[in-house]
């Protein structure tokens, strides 16, 4: 479960560098804060940040944001960023925001690709809005992904999988590639780096899913 409540992480989120406050005033603008004209990659629900991470560092010519909700699991983040492991990373920034509101942070085109990885999936009906792989969460997408910009989405819940890539086609996108069992895909499973979740799920034996779709007809595999 999700860490929520741990005293004092708003101070830490405001006191630190990496941690955007103004965030919606950078729209249009996060080539200049980065100081440099790198793809942009945002991570939407990036948990306690391995995975944007570990792109960033292997990644140093692609600058990554990731959007987190909640400033508890945001903390975590942080920590990590300044552990010695991922020491003098300048590449990487980090977001307190509800996802809903990405096209009040981002220019049309200033995000060349979107990761989604083991999203909650609202198990309710009447909440399929809510799941980041919802048409309505596609349409924000569009609003401010590059013509040519993906989405990539990895789980192991098989019901939101397979509404997701449901969601794909009525949403009006390209299903550009997917699997059911990424581990045992050598073609999408190459250069694939690990989230927490995914760690822990794969371990148990769960099959872990991957789809990747883009606006347009491009083909990213």
């Amino acid at each position: 479960m999700r860490l929520r409540n741990i005293p004092h992480a708003d101070d830490v989120i405001l006191a630190h560098a990496a941690a955007i406050k103004n965030e919606t005033e950078q729209k249009g603008n996060w080539h200049t804060l980065f100081g440099n004209n790198h793809p942009i990659h945002i991570e939407i629900g990036m948990g306690k940040g391995q995975f944007l991470l570990t792109l960033a560092k292997k990644y140093p010519t692609i600058n990554y944001i990731g959007i987190e909700r909640y400033s508890s699991v945001l903390l975590r983040a942080l920590e990590k960023l300044d552990s010695e492991e991922y020491e003098g990373l300048t590449n990487i920034r980090f977001i307190c925001m509800d996802a809903a509101d990405i096209s009040e942070v981002f220019e049309k085109g200033e995000v060349e690709k979107i990761y989604l990885n083991f999203s909650d999936p609202w198990p309710k009906a009447r909440h399929a809005r809510r799941r980041l792989t919802s048409k309505e969460f596609f349409a924000r997408y569009d609003r401010v992904l590059a013509a040519d910009g993906t989405v990539e989405f990895k789980t192991d819940n098989r019901p939101l999988f397979d509404f997701s890539l449901e969601q794909v086609t009525e949403a009006g996108w390209t299903l550009n590639a997917h699997t059911f069992d990424l581990h045992h895909d050598p073609v999408m499973n190459e250069g694939n780096v690990m989230t927490e979740y995914e760690q822990k799920f794969s371990s148990m034996g769960n099959p872990i899913h991957k789809l990747i779709a883009s606006r347009s007809s491009f083909q990213c595999i």
